[in-house]
């Protein structure tokens, strides 16, 4: 009963998730404010929200353009509830707006499969990776992805793998112009904080230890059926579900190596773990178990909110 109100797609599940969204991001707003709360303030904020939102629509129209789920509203669904589940992963603006530009560029990235201006996708791929970077330091990473997809599509072009090059450096050349122009120097504008932690402490809570052991655990056993489904996928499409795999890939080395780890790095993670864990949904057959798995997803991190409240009252 609990997976048919999403199984497919209606106007009423946007409803939900942006007012999961919203909970999420006052909460966390709520647990770490400190400044002054003014109408500039207010009004950043809300931008920032608004991006957040955005992010859930844009992984919506990714999924449905590209046929990475079936007709239904799980995977916005998912995505909001790891957002109430780690509400950190709000924490950062600027970790946000990154995530919103890497979902555009896995957007272009996954159209490459209709194989119509591979070099523009390939260009606007890395510049949006590039603008990315310039928010989040680490988001670089996910420049691996334009090699990995163009071998999942077997290009022996030699031009497709110049392009992207390209895009870095009209992002490198505008930063630096930027700078010069605003700040009289070469380098304000580009983020270099290149540090690294392998420190989890911050971790060693009980929000994020029930939080983490559900995303993890849920995530790898999906995963496990998700590799194994390639084989039965058609072959015109395995290369966008192993972008959708990459993608995770990436975004879990981020979480590692994250030289802040406050709970916003996990947002590059929830993109790519709900597709994967929507197809899972989508194939088991057993509807008790199903309705079990999902109830799980769909009340802990609800359960986890109310016991942070009642525990600050």
């Amino acid at each position: 009963m609990i997976t048919s109100i999403f199984s497919k797609s209606k106007p009423i599940n946007f409803l939900i998730v942006f007012v999961f969204t919203c909970l999420a991001f006052l909460t966390v707003k709520f647990k770490y404010i400190q400044e002054p709360v003014t109408n500039t303030f207010i009004l950043e904020q809300v931008i920032t929200f608004l991006g957040a939102y955005f992010s859930i629509l844009l992984l919506n129209f990714i999924t449905t353009k590209n046929e990475l789920t079936l007709k239904n509203n799980f995977e916005i669904l998912l995505f909001s509830l790891f957002l109430v589940l780690i509400p950190e992963s709000l924490f950062s603006s600027r970790i946000i707006w990154a995530n919103f530009f890497i979902l555009l560029a896995l957007r272009r990235l996954i159209s490459l499969r209709s194989k119509k201006n591979v070099k523009t996708k390939l260009f606007d791929a890395a510049l949006l990776i590039s603008v990315a970077s310039l928010f989040y330091f680490w988001a670089i990473l996910f420049f691996g992805l334009i090699p990995i997809v163009l071998l999942f599509y077997s290009s022996n072009n030699i031009k497709h793998w110049l392009i992207p090059f390209l895009g870095i450096v009209t992002i490198l050349v505008l930063s630096i112009s930027t700078s010069i122009i605003v700040y009289n120097d070469y380098w304000s504008l580009l983020n270099t904080n290149y540090s690294i932690s392998f420190d989890f402490n911050s971790y060693n809570s009980l929000q994020f230890l029930v939080g983490l052991t559900l995303l993890f655990s849920f995530g790898a056993w999906s995963t496990f059926y998700y590799l194994r489904s390639f084989k039965k996928k058609m072959r015109n499409v395995r290369p966008s579900f192993k972008t959708v795999f990459a993608a995770l890939i990436i975004a879990f080395t981020i979480v590692v190596v994250a030289p802040s780890k406050n709970g916003s790095e996990f947002l590059f993670l929830f993109a790519p773990l709900s597709i994967i864990i929507t197809n899972y949904i989508e194939i088991i057959k057993e509807k008790w178990f199903k309705e079990v798995f999902f109830g799980v997803l769909l009340f802990t991190p609800f359960i986890l909110l109310m016991l942070y409240f009642f525990s600050k009252s």
